[in-house]
Parts: C-alpha cells; structure tokens; sequence
C-alpha cells in the first residue's frame, strides 16, 4: 500500500497509479497516514509536493523520522523547486517533474522497488505497449486507458500472455470462453473487431489473421 498525499491527489497520478495496479491511500498528513497505515506497513509513497510545498515537505520529513522510516518516497515538483531539493535530499529517494508523464513515474516507482528489493509490482502482462493489470481488470495501450468489455479484457489477455501462438476460432471459445458453443465462431469474429478498433489503428495488428486458420498475437506497428 503507497501512501499519497495530498489528499485528494492530483486526477492524473490518481490514475497513474490505478492503472499501473497499486494499491494506494491518499493521506492530507502525518496524523492520517497513521491512522490509514496497513497492519503490514506502507510500502512507500508519492508526494505531490507542488500545490502544497510545506504540507508534503513536512509529511515526508514525519515519514522520515518514524521508528521505521518510510521508503521509498517519490516527490513530484515544479521545476522551481528543483534549488529545494538539494536542501532536502535526505526527505525522499526520487523525484519527477509536473507535470509529468503517467510512463515516467511509474518507470520510476518500478526502479525504486527494484533497488529496494521490495516485491509490490502487481502482476502484469506488457507487449508492444500493451499493459494488463492482473489484479485490477485494468488495460492501456501506449499509457492510454482501454475501456474494455470483460470478455474483450479475457480474450486479449489469453492472446497477450501466447504471443506468437496461433489458435483456431473453437480453441479461444474453449479456452476464453470455458464452454462449446455451436456457430460461436462469429462472436471470437465479434470481439476480435471490436478489440482491434479500441486498440486504435496503430496497435490494431497486435491481433493478427492467420487466414484460414484463426488468430494470433503479435508485435504493433510501433512495438519495440
């Protein structure tokens, strides 16, 4: 559990972070970041530090200076702050500019968890752009959110998690779908289409036709 402040935060890490699947809290300071904290402990936090300089500096100097000091501690801030943070250096373990890039902080967050060992990555499936949160149901393509009917998320994530396996129409209805179903063909057709179209044009063939046989996953126009 990340503890952000402020409380409310900012809409776009808000999102930011749902999309990148953790778990959060937001807190407006110390007192309720004690009283929000998970029997386990935060497993770190996101400061927004730009609207309210004082409330977040002194919410990450109380983090600091508990019996067991919280971290890691990711800062966001203006690039005015940028001549404060070599006062405060030891307050926090990173920082990202606002506004920011929602690929940027969570490219961040996964490094400092990385470096500290700490195992709160959610499970995901990531190609070509693609991101599928295991936990929350959750899709983005190229940092864009999908807005994904359960089925479509079912299928594009058995497709994600075989890439360059072909499957017949009937093995994704027995293996998506769980049961047989006569002249079901036409609804993988279906759903195929309409995953393509809310991919958008240039992730389209991330589904591709194997003619005459079914579909596979594969690599984007633009994947890496």
């Amino acid at each position: 559990m990340l503890a952000v402040f402020p409380d409310p935060p900012p809409p776009e890490l808000a999102r930011t972070l749902d999309l990148a699947g953790y778990r959060w809290t937001a807190v407006s300071n110390a007192d309720e970041a004690g009283r929000s904290e998970p029997p386990a402990g935060y497993s770190g936090g996101v400061v927004a530090a730009d609207a309210d300089p004082d409330g977040a500096w002194a919410l990450c100097r109380s983090l600091r200076k508990r019996d067991s000091p919280i971290a890691p501690l990711l800062v966001l801030v203006t690039g005015a702050q940028l001549a404060e943070l070599e006062l405060r250096n030891e307050l926090f373990d990173d920082f990202c500019l606002t506004p920011f890039h929602p690929s940027e902080v969570t490219a961040r967050l996964r490094h400092l968890f990385w470096r500290g060992g700490d195992g709160v990555q959610p499970e995901m499936v990531e190609h070509s752009g693609l991101a599928l949160n295991l936990e929350t149901y959750q899709a983005s393509i190229a940092g864009r959110p999908l807005d994904l009917t359960y089925m479509e998320y079912e299928l594009l994530k058995f497709l994600a998690q075989n890439p360059g396996k072909v499957f017949t129409r009937e093995m994704l209805l027995s293996r998506v779908w769980g049961y047989e179903y006569y002249g079901g063909a036409r609804t993988v057709d279906v759903h195929v289409r309409r995953l393509r179209a809310k991919l958008g044009e240039e992730h389209a063939n991330l589904i591709q036709t194997v003619r005459s046989v079914g579909y596979r996953f594969g690599q984007s126009r633009w994947g890496n």
